[in-house]
């Protein structure tokens, strides 16, 4: 188990990573209102996802590591935000935490270089859907800078109940 005092490294995410981001995203799977996602990946359903996310360009993933044992702790992404053309450049950004890194600033360390990442691109607005509630992700978007544009109430039904899902906007 990691600690409070872990050195954090952040880089671009990796096909070596597949598996321990694979195990954090079902975590939130099986767990949690999170994700609206409701049956488990296997590393090979999730490679098309992780290749979607080059090392350049609008569409990242940015993988947070714990220095001395290698652990990953969590990872941010940039994805597209719909398919459509006029839609390009627009980005649904994204956070998710190993359970044991929560309430560390790795969120924070990622979303900074994530941003960083995306300075120079051809981008005009990221957006974030936060399922409710889910006050340490609003906070989270919140301190860079994003705002509340709206919420889709019981969107989704997930663990025999619905959900709502707050949206939020940035500018680039």
């Amino acid at each position: 188990m990691t600690t409070e005092r872990t050195e954090v490294q952040v880089r671009p995410g990796s096909e070596g990573d597949l598996d321990a981001l694979t195990a954090i995203y079902n975590h939130y799977v099986r767990e949690t209102p999170i994700t609206f996602d409701t049956a488990v990946f296997t590393a090979e359903e999730r490679r098309p996802w992780l290749l979607s996310h080059p090392e350049d360009g609008p569409h990242r993933l940015m993988v947070a590591t714990d220095v001395d044992s290698q652990a990953t702790l969590g990872y941010a992404t940039s994805s597209p935000h719909r398919p459509k053309p006029a839609y390009a450049t627009s980005v649904e950004v994204t956070i998710y935490l190993a359970p044991e890194a929560a309430g560390r600033g790795i969120g924070t360390r990622l979303y900074e270089a994530l941003f960083e990442a995306l300075e120079g691109e051809d981008l005009h607005r990221a957006y974030a859907g936060i399922a409710l509630p889910n006050e340490a992700s609003t906070r989270l978007h919140e301190r860079f800078g994003f705002r509340h544009i709206g919420t889709y109430r019981e969107v989704g039904r997930k663990f025999g109940r619905y959900w709502d899902v707050a949206w939020y906007e940035k500018e680039l």
